[in-house]
C-alpha cells in the first residue's frame, strides 16, 4: 500500500516534501506532478526501481527516461551545453519542455540513448517537484503517467490511488494536472529539432 501526500501545490509542506524524498531514496516509486502532467520516478541510478516502472508502464529497455534537474547548473552536469544552447535554455526553463543534449560521463549507460549518447533532460515549472529536486540534491528519473493501453497520461490523484496504489510507494496529490506532456526539443544537432509538440511553444528555438 503505498503513501498518499496531499502537499499544497503552490507552498509544499516541508515535511511532506522530506518524507517524499526518504521513500525515493529508500528505493521507492514515486507518482508526482510537474508543470506539464503527472510523472512517475525513481532516484537516479536504482536500477530496481526503474526496472519497476518499465514493468508498470510495460515499456521496453530502449524507452529514454528523461531527468528532472532542479535547475541549469545541474543540468550542466549531466549534459554538455554549448553556448548559444545554453542561452536557448536560459530563456526557456524552467517550464514544459524536455531537451535532448550529449550526455554526460555523470549519466547511467542504459539511461543513454545506445548509438546518439543522448539524455532528455527538464527543469520543471512546478512548485513541488522543484522541492523534491531540492531535497533530493540530485536529479529524478522519470516518464510521463501514461498507463498501458491509454493514450493520455492520468490527472486525477485519487483516479491515481485506486490505479496504483499497490503498485507504487508514494503518490503526491498535488491536485489535478495537465494532459499534455512536454514539449521535445533536439538540441544536439547544428539547429534545434521539434520531436513532439507538447505543451511548450517551440517558437522561441525557431532559426530567426
Amino acid at each position: 500500500m503505498s503513501q498518499f501526500f496531499d502537499i499544497h501545490p503552490e507552498n509544499p509542506q516541508q515535511r511532506l516534501i522530506y518524507q517524499t524524498v526518504e521513500i525515493i531514496r529508500n528505493g521507492g516509486v514515486a507518482v508526482f506532478p510537474t508543470d506539464s502532467a503527472y510523472a512517475i520516478g525513481c532516484q537516479l541510478g536504482d536500477k530496481k526501481a526503474h526496472d519497476r516502472i518499465c514493468r508498470i508502464r510495460k515499456l521496453d529497455k530502449h524507452h529514454n527516461f528523461t531527468l528532472l534537474c532542479r535547475d541549469l547548473a545541474e543540468l550542466g552536469t549531466y549534459a554538455r551545453v554549448d553556448n548559444p544552447d545554453f542561452r536557448l535554455l536560459k530563456h526557456n526553463t524552467p517550464g514544459p519542455y524536455t531537451f535532448i543534449l550529449p550526455a554526460t560521463s555523470e549519466v547511467p549507460r542504459r539511461l543513454m540513448h545506445p548509438k546518439r549518447k543522448s539524455i532528455g533532460l527538464r527543469v520543471p515549472a512546478n512548485p513541488i517537484a522543484l522541492a523534491l529536486l531540492e531535497e533530493m540534491g540530485e536529479p529524478l528519473m522519470s516518464v510521463t503517467l501514461i498507463l498501458p493501453g491509454s493514450e493520455l497520461p492520468l490527472t486525477d490523484p485519487h483516479d491515481i490511488r485506486e490505479r496504483l496504489e499497490h503498485s507504487v510507494d508514494v503518490i503526491v496529490d498535488g491536485g489535478f494536472c495537465g494532459l499534455e506532456p512536454t514539449t521535445v526539443v533536439d538540441l544536439t544537432g547544428p539547429l534545434p529539432e521539434l520531436m513532439r509538440q507538447g505543451k511548450g511553444d517551440f517558437a522561441p528555438f525557431e532559426p530567426a
